[in-house]
C-alpha cells in the first residue's frame, strides 16, 4: 500500500503576504525563506492570519461549496432535475453517488484540499508565535491570534470529521487525519473518532485559554468594536464578529458537543453564550425586524463569527439567482413552490420575517414556470450605504445565534426551560403568538425542519440529518405527491478523496 500525503496541498504550501485586507503578494517557493520573512514583523503575524481567514471565505469551501452548493446538495435541499440541469456536481452529491470520479469525487477532493490547506496556514501560525511570538510585542495580541489559529484548526477539523467522519453511535467506523504539521516530509496521524474528539477539545480548550482574558470581546461591546474606537483598542483586533473570537469558539464547542450527542453539555455551553454580558448588556441576540428592515437577509447582527466576502452577490447570483426574475433550468439554483410550501408547514407566514425576506418566488425557468430561489446573499445596492453593504451583507454566516439558541432548546430538560427559549427565538422571528412546545419531543421533532428553513443555503443541514442519522430526509419536492428520499449510513458517510492515504478503505488508497 502507498501511503500518500495531505498532496492535494502540501507541496504547494506557502503562506502570503498581504499589502492589505484585499490584494495578494508575493508567492516564493522558498518556504523557508518566506517563513523568515513573514513571521520577521507582527503585520507579518496579522497578514498571515488574514490570508488564512481568507482562504477559508474560497469558493471551494465556505465562500460557496460549504456553504450554498455541494454541502446543501448532500441535504437535498435543491430541486434539480437530471434531464434539465449542468450543474452535476450537484446532481451526484444529491443523489449520494460517491462513485462519480468526475463529479462528485472532484468536487469532494477539492473541499478536502481547501480545508487542509486553511489548516496548514493555522499551523504554520501556531508553530511561529511558539518559535517568534515576541515578534508581537503586546502579549494579549500575540495570545489572542494564537487563540484565533488554534480556533480556526479546530474549526475545519470539526467539519472534517462532520463530512468525512462516521455517523455519531453509527456501526461503521472512520479514522481521519487531525493536521498538527506544516511540512511535506510530515504526514498528519489518522485518528478513530473518540481520539480526533479529544484533539478538537484540546484545541478549543486551548484556544479559549488563550483568549478568556485577552480578546477585546470580554471588555468591549461587538459594536464597540466594529470601527468605533476611540484609540484604547488596536486597529487589528476590531471587527471581532470576522473573527474566531472567544464566543463565537464557545459557540464552536457547543456545535461540537450537539454534534458528539453531549446534548447536555452543549446546551450549558449555549445557555452561557445565551445569559453573557458586558458591561450590562448581553453579548449578543438574535436578530429580528431590524436587520430585515435595513435590508439585512444574513442576520449579521446575531453572528458571533462570518467571513468577509465583497463579491458574494456579484458571483452566487449567478447560479442562487437572487432578486433576478430569470431562472435557467440548465444552471440555477432553487426549489419549486412545492418544497417552499412544504418547508413551511405549520408556520405562521404572515409575519415570519425568514419566510417574508429570504426568499424570491417571482423567478420563471425556461418553462414558464414559477420557482423560488433563495434571497440571502442578494441586496439592493442602491438602498444601503457601502459601509452597511459591507457589513451587513458582503458575509458569510459561520456562526450565529439562532443556532444557539436551537443547541440550547434541544439540550433542555425541562418543557418550561425549552419553551422560555422558544418564546424568545419566536420573538426574534416576528410570530410571538405562535403555540408553545406541549412535549419534549415535541421540541427534538422540531429541529430538522428549522434547521431546514433557518439555515438554508448556510451548509448546516446534512450535519444535523447525519447527527441524527435520519433515516429519510426531504427531497426536491418537484410535485406535491413526491415521497422523502431514505437514506442509510453510508450515504452519511463521504469518502476520503482516492489520492489520499485511508485506512478505512485500504483497497481503493492509490
Amino acid at each position: 500500500m502507498k501511503k500518500q500525503f495531505i498532496s492535494l496541498f502540501l507541496l504547494t504550501l506557502t503562506l502570503f503576504s498581504l499589502s492589505s485586507c484585499n490584494d495578494w503578494l508575493d508567492v516564493r517557493p522558498d518556504t523557508e525563506q518566506k517563513d523568515e520573512d513573514q513571521f520577521s514583523t507582527a503585520q507579518g503575524f496579522y497578514d498571515a492570519l488574514i490570508g488564512a481567514y481568507m482562504e477559508m471565505a474560497s469558493r471551494d469551501i465556505y465562500g460557496e461549496r460549504m456553504t450554498m452548493t455541494n454541502i446543501e446538495s448532500l441535504a437535498n435541499q435543491w430541486s434539480l432535475s437530471e434531464r434539465e440541469t449542468s450543474r452535476n456536481e450537484d446532481l451526484h452529491l444529491m443523489q449520494h453517488d460517491y462513485e462519480n470520479v468526475a463529479y462528485a469525487q472532484a468536487a469532494v477532493k477539492t473541499i478536502y484540499a481547501k480545508l487542509f490547506n486553511v489548516i496548514a496556514q493555522a499551523n504554520m501560525i501556531i508553530k511561529n508565535i511558539e518559535e517568534n511570538g515576541n515578534a508581537i510585542p503586546d502579549p494579549a495580541i500575540r495570545y489572542t491570534l494564537q487563540g484565533e489559529a488554534y480556533a480556526m484548526r479546530a474549526y475545519c477539523q470539526l467539519d472534517l470529521l462532520r463530512l468525512f467522519g462516521e455517523v455519531p453511535g453509527g456501526t461503521i467506523k472512520v479514522e481521519l487525519p487531525y493536521s498538527e504539521t506544516t511540512g511535506i516530509e510530515e504526514m498528519p496521524a489518522y485518528y478513530n473518532f473518540n481520539a480526533y474528539v479529544e484533539k478538537l477539545k484540546a484545541d478549543i480548550a486551548q484556544a479559549e485559554e488563550l483568549l478568556r482574558d485577552n480578546d477585546p470581546v470580554m471588555t468591549y461591546s461587538f459594536d464597540d468594536l466594529n470601527g468605533n474606537n476611540d484609540g484604547t483598542v488596536d486597529d487589528n483586533m476590531l471587527y471581532r464578529q470576522s473573527r474566531l473570537n472567544y464566543w463565537a469558539v464557545k459557540a464552536l464547542e457547543a456545535r461540537m458537543y450537539l454534534y458528539i450527542g453531549d446534548k447536555s453539555k452543549a446546551a450549558e455551553i449555549a445557555r452561557e453564550i445565551i445569559n453573557a454580558q458586558v458591561n450590562g448588556a448581553p453579548v449578543m441576540t438574535m436578530s429580528g425586524a431590524t436587520d430585515f428592515t435595513t435590508g439585512y437577509k444574513l442576520c449579521p447582527s446575531e453572528c458571533l463569527f462570518y467571513l468577509s466576502k465583497w463579491d458574494v452577490m456579484d458571483y452566487s447570483r449567478s447560479f442562487l439567482v437572487g432578486g433576478q426574475s430569470s431562472f435557467s433550468n440548465n444552471s440555477s439554483l432553487g426549489i419549486t413552490t412545492f418544497k417552499r410550501d412544504a418547508m413551511y408547514t405549520g408556520q405562521n407566514i404572515t409575519t415570519h420575517n425568514r419566510y417574508k425576506n429570504c426568499w424570491n418566488d417571482k423567478a420563471i425557468d425556461n418553462y414558464g414556470q414559477s420557482k423560488v430561489v433563495t434571497t440571502k446573499y442578494y441586496w439592493d445596492e442602491n438602498a444601503l450605504t457601502s459601509t452597511q453593504q459591507m457589513f451587513g451583507c458582503q458575509i458569510i454566516p459561520m456562526l450565529r445565534m439562532s443556532e444557539i439558541y436551537l443547541i440550547a432548546m434541544e439540550g433542555a430538560t425541562s418543557l418550561t426551560e425549552a419553551n422560555e427559549l422558544y418564546y424568545e427565538y419566536r420573538l426574534a422571528h416576528e410570530v410571538p403568538t405562535d403555540p408553545d412546545f406541549s412535549s419534549l419531543q415535541e421540541v427534538a421533532d422540531y429541529m430538522i425542519p428549522e434547521y431546514r428553513r433557518e439555515f438554508f443555503a448556510e451548509g448546516q443541514l446534512f450535519y444535523t440529518y447525519k447527527r441524527l442519522n435520519a433515516t429519510n430526509i426531504m427531497g426536491s419536492v418537484l410535485s406535491a405527491s413526491e415521497n422523502p428520499v431514505p437514506m442509510t449510513e453510508e450515504d452519511y458517510i463521504v469518502p476520503l478523496p482516492t489520492t489520499e492515504y485511508n485506512p478505512n478503505n485500504p483497497d481503493k488508497t492509490e
